[in-house]
């Protein structure tokens, strides 16, 4: 499939195809919140997130910005060629349990040592993800774990047929 045009970002936004390739960590001071199962179950403001070319960022929160309960080691891990092997975390709010729909990486590739520990979450799997109080729309698709907001333009990678991008 051939690469798609570029959107051209307006006033405040961001292109995620200026976003570089290897990806690269950058911190966010805004205030980032996860909801599952009605119950806050994370919330920071000293969140980092990985910005890749064609993709939305993922948004990484330390560990202590998780609720008691909310991280559930679960088993299974993947490769990423750039971040190294990532872990994954069950995640719990009340009686809401979403497999697998956290991960972290214990040990980072070199470049990545900031998000070492951090965890993210596919927020299409979670009742609802803020930044800054903007509800986060998903990526689309089960493989990647981009957060979309207003200030992000695409098109994104992740929906069918973009595998190729």
């Amino acid at each position: 499939m051939a690469r798609p045009k570029r959107i051209e970002p307006g006033p405040g936004q961001e292109s995620v195809w200026d976003y570089p390739r290897p990806p690269r960590v950058e911190p966010v001071h805004a205030r980032v919140t996860i909801e599952l199962g009605g119950r806050l179950i994370a919330e920071t403001t000293r969140a980092m997130r990985v910005l890749e070319t064609s993709h939305p960022p993922a948004y990484y929160l330390p560990p202590e910005a998780f609720v008691e309960g909310a991280l559930v080691p679960a088993a299974g891990s993947t490769f990423c060629e750039f971040k190294g092997r990532a872990a994954y975390y069950d995640v719990v709010g009340g009686t809401a349990i979403a497999p697998s729909a956290g991960w972290y990486y214990p040990a980072p590739s070199r470049g990545f040592e900031a998000i070492a520990g951090f965890v993210s979450v596919y927020p299409g799997r979670m009742d609802r993800c803020t930044v800054d109080g903007e509800t986060v729309t998903p990526q689309e698709g089960d493989f990647y774990g981009g957060w979309i907001t207003a200030n992000i333009v695409g098109p994104f990678k992740g929906s069918a047929g973009t595998w190729g991008w």
